[in-house]
């Protein structure tokens, strides 16, 4: 068996990437998963404030239109 000193290290090598990769994706994974969640609160978060302010206009617009129709015609 005739092992030189090259392919341990390069083995040794190998194994150190592999290890660094497996590391690396593991974190990439939880700031996805995080990063996800932020967007997705934020979304929601806009959603929300997009609905509110836009049920409030509209009913200040009908509300405009009843009175304006309680107060008769209108002169020109």
């Amino acid at each position: 068996m005739n092992i030189s000193q090259g392919s341990v290290v390069s083995t040794i090598g190998g194994i150190i990437d592999t290890i660094v990769s497996a590391i690396a994706s593991v974190i990439m994974t939880i700031v996805n998963t995080i990063v996800t969640i932020i967007v997705a609160i934020f979304d929601l978060i806009v959603d929300i404030l997009c609905c509110r302010l836009c049920t409030s206009r509209r009913r200040v617009g009908t509300r405009g239109s009843r009175f304006g129709r309680r107060g008769g015609t209108a002169t020109y």
